[in-house]
């Protein structure tokens, strides 16, 4: 059976999430698939707030009858292309719709109905293959991977889940943990969850950031950067919903390694980590890590899985073996677009080719942490 056909409007995204009306509708959606607490219309309008151009589209869906299918926050990727609003600050593409709607089915649609008149390719960048799964690539339509991600299922006692963690990981922290009594420092795992404490927390993170190369690179959360000013009140809203959850952890009076958490429908998802890179001997972060752990698994614990979103990293494989890939979608308006596109890079690729050898043992050696994988278009 043929997917009803979708009907397009097209407004202002930033002023159209501030109204409530068309904010009640996208939250209504990302209910019905997902519930993500950064893809709230209240999330996805502070990312337009602090980090879109003032360009950036809300683009509608309804069927026939008329009832509200998807909807769309897209931006100018290029002339003639558009893709969905991604700034680094939301792990996930701003879009949402019907569970019954395929990325497929959206791409197609929209890239025949997009804001200009001429769009000859539309890309739906970062997608979660659990929300959204992943369909087979067709003539006019392309995906490519982008991130593997973690994720832990909280069940059962914490004493099996970490039995089966790594024994070099579990005699690691025992022997910190000796050598932080032996000295004679107090540990102390802070929770908090307050509105009025965000501010100060934010501060906190931001001077531990500084520590490591987002310091160096000025990248780091400030109170005033924009960063700093949208995780604010990204989370003074969501604690006013009693969903922010920021953990701290502390050597003495001393901030050592902080996560950054969203709690809803008892999925935890770390928005952000960062750890006093100025310790050497030890691993705050990983301290951090297992007091949570503990924490999540004890009875009673609202806790049922920990998302991590991010790049999967070494760290994430020490405390899970589960993981998938997030990827992008890109639909061109003619099927000969695709295959022209395609062979452009094609030749692109050879004539790099015989650079490869002498460059190869350089970029071997380059950190992986701070690259992204493929860009969708």
């Amino acid at each position: 059976m043929n997917p009803q056909p979708l009907r397009w409007t097209h407004q202002p995204a930033a002023a159209s999430l501030g109204r409530a009306e068309l904010a009640a509708d996208w939250d209504r959606l990302n209910r019905a698939r997902g519930n993500l607490p950064f893809l709230d219309a209240q999330a996805v309008a502070l990312a337009l707030k602090h980090f879109g151009k003032g360009d950036e589209v809300l683009s509608v869906a309804r069927d026939l009858a008329g009832q509200l299918r998807a909807m769309v926050v897209l931006g100018r990727a290029g002339k003639s292309r558009w893709s969905s609003f991604q700034p680094s600050q939301l792990p996930l593409g701003a879009w949402v719709a019907d569970p019954e709607i395929g990325v497929s089915q959206l791409s197609r649609s929209l890239v025949r109905r997009a804001p200009s008149s001429l769009c000859l390719a539309l890309s739906l960048t970062q997608i979660d293959p659990r929300l959204a799964p992943r369909e087979p690539d067709s003539s006019g339509s392309q995906a490519l991977d982008y991130i593997a991600t973690g994720w832990i299922e909280v069940a059962g006692d914490f004493d099996s889940y970490w039995a089966a963690r790594g024994k070099n990981l579990r005699q690691n922290l025992r022997k910190q943990r000796n050598k932080l009594a032996a000295e004679g420092v107090q540990t102390q795992m802070r929770v908090l969850r307050e509105r009025g404490e965000m501010r100060a927390l934010l501060e906190r993170y931001g001077a531990l950031e500084s520590t490591g190369w987002k310091g160096q690179e000025g990248t780091a959360i400030h109170p005033d950067n924009a960063q700093g000013r949208f995780y604010l009140e990204l989370f003074e809203a969501a604690a006013a919903r009693s969903e922010a959850v920021v953990f701290e952890y502390r050597f003495d009076e001393r901030t050592v390694a902080m996560n950054l958490c969203l709690l809803r429908a008892g999925e935890l998802i770390v928005l952000k980590t960062a750890y006093d890179e100025s310790i050497r001997t030890l691993s705050p972060a990983f301290l951090l890590r297992e007091e949570e752990l503990q924490q999540f698994f004890a009875p009673g614990s609202p806790v049922q899985r920990i998302e991590y979103y991010g790049k999967l990293m070494d760290w994430h494989t020490k405390l899970t073996d589960n993981q998938r890939t997030l990827y992008h979608h890109t639909r061109y308006r003619w099927s000969w677009l695709k295959r022209l596109v395609e062979s452009r890079r094609q030749r692109q690729a050879d004539a790099q080719a015989p650079q490869e050898d002498s460059t190869a043992l350089a970029s071997t050696n380059e950190p992986d942490s701070r690259i992204n994988s493929r860009s969708p278009t």
